[in-house]
């Protein structure tokens, strides 16, 4: 809350609270700010301290003003350097007020959407000690295990940790994982042998990987829309042109995809064929196949990142299995059910590509740590880590029920049925202004213009029903909805 009795006055402690969360970009450049009305509402104030607090953040460069439509985070200008980046404060456009020159040079040579990194630098900076809606992982005290120590400490207690540790591990990545993973894969019919699997530094990696191996500056890529944030902006980041396929419960708009392959010819169809993110649909048989049909009459592969993999049921249909990894190239990571920071990711591919892959793996990595993924097969192999999804799995399924009830009771509407770790709710109001009103309660949520190609407003949001269980967030959104 603005303290009256604080040494800044009010107008000040507005402005620098709205500062701040412009530089930490979690209001991203584009955002609109609350109205003067609606923000005097909010903070307690009078429109008078809003309008004073919202000249600051205009004379710091952080916002603009648009006639009629009111205040919007500004958005990055190209600077005119001559020679370096670096020269920024004497090329023309001078350093906004506020802003660090590190600040300021990274959000120059972002191209991608920001918004997306708005969502990752909330996981990144603690809003407050409140359950997360919007957050894209299980809470930390989920994943606690004994199996992982003991696992690294099985692996560092023998002479093998000095040998590996005082030199390049395998350039493909640990055998002993490569192995475990042929047998993962093959329980979900997915055929893989060692010698087209690349171990990677998390999943987004291994996608990565794919991008810069496959792609050049420009060429299309066909994305499903609503998709993954991070996705699109990392995809914007290298200059491909997006084409976004709308998906449906079943998979994607085969008719959408058929004309854009007609139309663009695209390189590469990125999917989420088991709990989509953020819709949580599984892909149907059909549309699988009608998707590789259209693969190999157009001549482009699919990525397809299964990193729900762990909390899905095995039978669930997957491009990879049905196609063998001829056209398919299959991605997923451990990150999100085991250890966030072991980073151990893979991607499986068509022999063919193996050798490519690995090219630019190594120019951008090397190789990867061999013993966290001996320490991560040791967990595989003692079927350690298959017990532990099933414990997550029947966790999440409790945590599903209470929390659809919550939010159907606190009036949201199901797009989506709710499955896996994401609900996709239409809450009625614009999330994108909803987002910024609950980020002054201490809830970090994920808008629904969050998850297209190109922003647009949205009732829609994401949340977690990890995290969506605390009936106080539920009211505290009521209480904020009615009030919008």
């Amino acid at each position: 809350m603005l303290m009256k009795a604080s040494a800044q006055s009010l107008t000040e402690q507005l402005a620098a609270r709205f500062a701040e969360r412009i530089r930490d970009r979690l209001l991203a450049p584009g955002a609109r700010l609350p109205s003067v009305r609606q923000c005097a509402e909010l903070q307690g104030v009078s429109p008078s301290t809003v309008v004073a607090a919202y000249d600051q953040l205009l004379a710091q460069g952080l916002v603009e003003a648009r006639k009629n439509r009111g205040f919007f985070v500004r958005e990055a200008v190209p600077v005119r350097a001559e020679g370096s980046a670096e020269s920024a404060g004497a090329s023309g456009e001078a350093i906004p007020a506020g802003w660090s020159t590190a600040h300021w040079l990274a959000a120059r040579r972002s191209q991608a959407p920001v918004n997306a990194t708005a969502l990752i630098r909330g996981m990144f900076h603690k809003i407050s000690n409140k359950p997360q809606p919007g957050m894209g992982v299980f809470p930390p005290d989920w994943l606690e295990s004994t199996f992982m120590p003991a696992a690294v400490r099985k692996v560092t207690s023998t002479k093998a940790l000095h040998d590996f540790s005082l030199q390049y591990g395998e350039p493909m990545g640990d055998s002993g994982l490569r192995r475990s993973l042929v047998t993962k894969l093959a329980a979900l019919n997915v055929p893989a042998t060692m010698d087209q699997i690349i171990t990677s530094v998390g999943a987004t990696h291994a996608l990565d990987i794919v991008s810069r191996t496959l792609l050049r500056p420009g060429d299309p890529v066909m994305v499903e829309e609503p998709g993954w944030a991070v996705e699109f902006a990392r995809l914007n980041a290298l200059g491909m042109r997006l084409l976004p396929v709308p998906r449906r419960a079943d998979g994607p708009d085969l008719e959408v995809m058929a004309q854009y392959c007609a139309l663009h010819r695209p390189k590469l169809y990125v999917s989420v064929s088991v709990f989509h993110n953020p819709t949580s649909y599984c892909l149907s048989p059909g549309s699988a196949h009608r998707i590789l049909q259209l693969a190999n009459q157009y001549d482009f592969h699919i990525v397809e990142d299964d990193t729900y993999s762990h909390i899905a049921p095995p039978h669930a249909s997957r491009l990879s299995a049905l196609d063998g990894l001829q056209r398919t190239i299959y991605v997923s990571g451990f990150a999100k059910i085991l250890a966030p920071n072991w980073r151990i990711g893979f991607l499986a591919a068509p022999p063919a590509l193996v050798e490519q892959f690995l090219d630019t793996k190594l120019l951008a990595t090397l190789t990867t740590p061999a013993l966290l993924e001996k320490a991560l097969a040791l967990c595989i192999d003692q079927g350690q880590l298959r017990r532990h999804s099933e414990r997550i799995r029947t966790r999440l399924d409790v945590a599903r029920s209470r929390s659809v009830k919550l939010a159907l009771n606190a009036g949201c509407r199901f797009e989506a049925e709710p499955a896996g770790l994401f609900g996709w709710v239409d809450t009625g109001v614009d999330t994108d202004a909803l987002s910024q009103r609950m980020l002054d309660e201490g809830y970090l949520l994920a808008p629904g213009a969050l998850f297209h190609a190109e922003h647009r407003p949205s009732t829609l949001m994401r949340i977690n029903f990890a995290t969506t269980q605390d009936a106080v967030f539920w009211k505290k959104y009521a209480e904020v909805v009615r009030r919008m």
